[in-house]
């Protein structure tokens, strides 16, 4: 007989994809610091092991990415979870600034706005 997560376990080639619910990372996210132009925050990435980052907000992209007026600290924590669907956190830069996230993932903006206004429905 196979467990809850077994049954949620699918194998694909070699990579074990996982259909269901899974537990998600926690994200502890900090502002550090903010000036005329940007805040920044340092996150923190929790299972197990942890991974440190430092992100830095652009008030002129809070304001073009968070049309819902949504507060930088939850723009942040949500684009880490948009993140973590795509990549394991090790794999997240240590340091950057959050435009550079439509570098990797073009869908990022959309996605992101979807998901605050989503938010606060």
């Amino acid at each position: 007989m196979r467990t809850q997560a077994e049954s949620n376990l699918v194998f694909f080639g070699i990579y074990p994809i996982f259909y269901g619910v899974i537990e998600m990372e926690e994200v502890k996210v900090e502002q550090n610091s903010e000036t005329d132009k940007d805040i920044v925050f340092s996150v923190e990435v929790d299972e197990g092991s942890s991974t440190k980052h430092k992100v830095t907000v652009a008030k002129e992209d809070l304001n073009r990415l968070s049309p819902t007026n949504t507060g930088a600290h939850d723009l942040v924590k949500e684009s880490f979870k948009f993140l973590l669907e795509r990549e394991p956190k090790e794999s997240i830069l240590s340091r950057f600034n959050l435009t550079t996230i439509e570098d990797y993932f073009p869908e990022y903006r959309e996605k992101i706005k979807n998901r605050l206004q989503d938010r606060t429905k």
